[in-house]
């Protein structure tokens, strides 16, 4: 592709386009601008609203491969990459889930998380590399992020995830009409030209990262890391983490904060066993054979309802 042709695409990408609605953006005063921006970002949910039923399909994909034994990996560039590291860092301490379960991957490696490294999102064939290299299969669900969805390490990962058997998920800011990549689910909220134009760390990286807490969140809530709407399966390696355990056995239990401690304590740390020890007045052995039994959900264990199967 020679220059001409690459810059007349590069143009037509609804991701660099010019806001009307910000054209004087340079002569507006602080207060102004900033309700500028405000009202801009205002769209952002909506538009991400708009694709839920193709979030939800990519949440089965991702709840599949977790029951599989596989990963959500997900793959970016620039902001879009980082925004997939930022996910996958906070699920272990949230859902107490394995640090390989949920992996970001990034153009240019971690340096270029926190420092840009120029021209890394072009390199098609690292993108392919690394799927190989993190030896991505038909268990793992690899998840694409890339706002403009022309991004040359992005589009070379997930072709090659999809290659090597993985389930592939694409997110982007461009509308599902010019989506022509071969993917299992492309999720498309379309949330038009930024406020600076061509800055899709803005409106762009917003939607990016409602999509990524919706994706990580669900998928874990539907393998029972969660009871009613608390964390349950939380790492306690933190003094903020450990009094919210502790919180949650009180709140679930209705006991007494020394109570809580002793539960917590005598259930090897984890707040999902003290619960239910506390809860139907059991040995820890006890707990932990009713927890195995439900699939890990508190309130199978609890003998309350769950999801069939725990299934997505």
């Amino acid at each position: 592709m020679d220059d001409r042709v690459r810059f007349e695409e590069f143009a037509k990408l609804a991701t660099e386009q010019r806001n009307p609605r910000t054209m004087d953006l340079d002569l507006l005063e602080v207060a102004e601008l900033l309700a500028r921006i405000s009202a801009e970002d205002h769209t952002v949910p909506e538009a991400v609203a708009r694709e839920l039923p193709y979030i939800a399909r990519a949440v089965d994909h991702i709840v599949a491969s977790f029951r599989a034994g596989g990963r959500l990996v997900y793959v970016g560039a620039g902001t879009s990459g980082r925004l997939g590291v930022l996910d996958a860092s906070e699920c272990p301490p949230t859902f107490g889930s394995d640090p390989d379960m949920v992996v970001g991957v990034i153009a240019g490696g971690y340096t270029a998380v926190v420092r840009a490294v120029e021209g890394a999102e072009d390199r098609a064939d690292q993108g392919a590399h690394a799927m190989d290299d993190l030896e991505v299969g038909p268990e793992d669900t690899v998840v694409g992020l890339a706002a403009s969805r022309r991004t040359p390490y992005v589009v070379s990962a997930i072709a090659r995830a999809r290659s090597l058997g993985a389930r592939t998920v694409y997110v982007t800011c461009t509308p599902r009409e010019e989506f022509t990549l071969e993917v299992d689910v492309a999720i498309c909220p379309v949330v038009g030209p930024e406020v600076l134009m061509g800055s899709t760390r803005m409106k762009a990286g917003t939607a990016q990262k409602l999509v990524c807490n919706m994706l990580s969140t669900a998928s874990f809530v539907r393998i029972g890391k969660a009871y009613e709407n608390m964390m349950v399966d939380l790492m306690a390696n933190s003094q903020k983490l450990v009094e919210r355990g502790r919180r949650t056995v009180m709140t679930v239990t209705g006991c007494d904060y020394a109570t809580a401690d002793r539960a917590i304590e005598g259930a090897g740390k984890s707040v999902k066993t003290a619960i239910v020890m506390v809860k139907l007045g059991c040995s820890r052995a006890e707990a932990e054979r009713r927890l195995a039994a439900s699939d890990g959900f508190v309130r199978g264990a609890l003998g309350e309802a769950v999801p069939e199967s725990g299934g997505s």
